[in-house]
């Protein structure tokens, strides 16, 4: 937010006073979220089916553009925009319309509290991690209006489904990000990412073995929570056909996928500031180009996710829970309790 200010009143010249610096800070930066997600959205459809097509041995997209078919998402986006936009009779018309703008939005308040360089976030707020999973689980709300108001039986289960996975998964995902907490003493995303500084060993995920099971767990309940193959129960295209959004046509279907797509990115970018250091680099405290060695770690685990989507066969829905109630669960309160007691043997925080 500071360097928004500071450009547009210093480069563009604009006079403001402070109430009017943050609220154009605030429309800019909810302009350059809303442009993250859009460029997610484009880049992630054409980097998944070219790994896709690499791990399974065959080209992906290779004709439309030069380059190994680069311009294949601005096709899929102009035949969405070409399709007709269609509401089945028996739905729920206003429930319709205002799910997919649900999960957009709670797809786009996160971006929010994400800090991608020192002063490079749009709120710099004190319960920011708080706050993230706050918000993105409003998308729960978004995903059983789709699957209820499309009067559809499928798209009820897979709304169902998705409702029960996201809720369920939320428990480990947090719980996984608490011990991290304890070692910062803030909720604050500024203050985990400058308490990583001095090396790859102050990285909270190499701190100590108990961070380091949190961060796989963490990495392991996001995947599911953004409802990403092995665990893309809701969207079981041979039992389901697409899940929720089966009835979806259009700009409305574009909205799930993009947020979906941006989800993807996003839970790799918190887990980049609250385990990967953020824009620290392995070696020293010399950062060049904070945002881009940022923008690097959470590129990197997207790919891991994409690899691990088109490797692993999809789990039943009754693994998918015994994974999470027997196995998550109580190996993040574990570690929990072990990082709480070797952060007090070590003197890292009182008794």
């Amino acid at each position: 937010m500071e360097i928004i200010t500071k450009l547009l009143t210093e480069t563009f010249g604009l006079q403001l006073d402070h109430t009017g610096q943050l609220i154009a800070g605030g429309l800019t930066m909810a302009l350059i979220m809303a442009l993250v997600m859009a460029t997610c959205a484009i880049v992630w459809t054409w980097a998944e089916r070219k790994v896709a097509g690499f791990i399974q041995s065959r080209y992906g997209p290779m004709r439309v553009g030069k380059y190994h078919g680069v311009l294949q998402p601005v096709a899929d986006m102009v035949k969405i925009l070409g399709k007709e936009d269609i509401i089945p009779d028996d739905a729920d018309k206003p429930l319709f319309i205002l799910a997919p703008i649900i999960i957009f939005i709670a797809s786009l308040l996160p971006w929010a509290a994400i800090p991608f360089a020192p002063g490079f976030i749009a709120s710099d707020m004190d319960l920011g991690l708080f706050y993230i999973f706050a918000v993105s689980s409003g998308a729960i709300v978004g995903i059983l209006m789709a699957g209820w108001a499309s009067n559809n039986k499928w798209a009820l289960y897979g709304a169902a489904r998705g409702a029960a996975q996201m809720v369920s998964y939320e428990i480990p995902l947090a719980l996984a990000t608490i011990p991290v907490v304890m070692r910062t003493g803030s909720l604050n995303m500024n203050d985990i990412v400058i308490g990583q500084q001095g090396g790859l060993f102050h990285w909270n995920a190499f701190h100590d073995p108990f961070l380091f099971v949190a961060f796989i767990i963490y990495f392991v309940s996001s995947i599911a929570e953004v409802n990403r193959g092995p665990f893309d129960m809701p969207e079981t295209e041979s039992e389901l056909v697409a899940g929720y959004h089966t009835e979806y046509t259009g700009m409305r279907f574009a909205l799930f996928f993009l947020s979906e797509y941006a989800n993807l990115f996003l839970v790799s970018c918190i887990a980049t500031a609250v385990f990967l250091g953020g824009w620290n680099l392995p070696v020293g405290n010399a950062v060049i180009l904070p945002g881009l060695v940022f923008l690097s770690k959470a590129v990197l685990l997207v790919l891991i996710q994409i690899w691990i989507r088109w490797t692993l066969p999809r789990l039943r829905v009754d693994q998918l829970m015994h994974v999470c109630w027997k196995v998550l669960i109580p190996l993040s309160l574990l570690c929990l309790l072990g990082s709480g007691i070797l952060l007090m043997v070590s003197g890292e925080i009182a008794a």
